[in-house]
């Protein structure tokens, strides 16, 4: 007898709409409270509670204790990377929408995903590591760092050498949801970003996962990458 992955269980939860906003709270990486994850779905704390334990025994969330205190986070980067790719699965807009919201207008501009840069800014990151030829787009959804390209990341701070490929590569091309394109990630991915806030370029938000560029950052960005202030309008 042979064993297959369930794959109808952990779609089940996530179908939901309460439990996708949930984990659509945790995609940066970061662990949330329980009532928080209940604000941002919309419900009561109880039907939180009964959420969160049935995300917990499905596999997709894990907790921590912290004195009297549980925070959740997401199983791990596989569930993270699932729910951005279902989010960019439907047809494009063909209706009008509402205005987007300013947090909304944020997020689609520069956000964390789980643990790389994604959004308008990250795409655009992305291309412009391309044009220059220091990653270039492989088989299997996977980017090749060239030998320029580590010589730019070395000028960067970042020593490729010593990063360690996922089962998934060192550089991933990741579907993103909003510009319906590829950003980087994978590990070069997550140390590009961490690097990035180390100099100061960019700023994660204390209360989402979106991420803003200092005016230091944008004369980095484009000094190094050819990338205007403009791109955020």
């Amino acid at each position: 007898m042979t064993s297959r992955p369930n794959i109808a269980a952990a779609a089940h939860l996530i179908a939901d709409p309460a439990r996708a906003s949930m984990l659509l709270a945790l995609i940066d990486g970061r662990a949330r409270p329980a009532g928080e994850l209940a604000y941002a779905a919309g419900v009561t704390p109880q039907t939180a509670s009964t959420h969160l334990a049935k995300l917990l025994a499905g596999g997709l969330l894990m907790v921590e204790t912290e004195g009297r205190h549980r925070y959740y986070r997401l199983a791990g980067g596989h569930v993270a990377l699932a729910i951005e790719t279902l989010s960019g699965i439907g047809p494009a807009d063909a209706v009008r929408r509402k205005p987007l919201t300013r947090e909304a207008r944020h997020l689609h501009f520069a956000r964390s995903c789980y643990d790389h840069l994604a959004g308008r800014l990250g795409v655009a990151v992305t291309q412009a590591l391309q044009d220059r030829r220091f990653i270039v787009a492989v088989a299997d959804k996977q980017f090749e760092l060239t030998p320029a390209g580590r010589d730019w990341f070395a000028g960067q701070g970042l020593d490729t050498g010593r990063l360690q490929p996922t089962r998934r590569g060192l550089a991933r091309q990741c579907l993103d949801w909003t510009e319906r394109e590829h950003h980087l990630a994978g590990p070069l991915g997550v140390q590009l970003l961490n690097q990035l806030c180390s100099h100061g370029w960019l700023r994660r938000s204390a209360a989402s996962r979106a991420v803003q560029v200092t005016p230091q950052g944008w004369a980095g960005l484009k000094d190094q990458l050819g990338i205007e202030a403009g791109l955020g309008d």
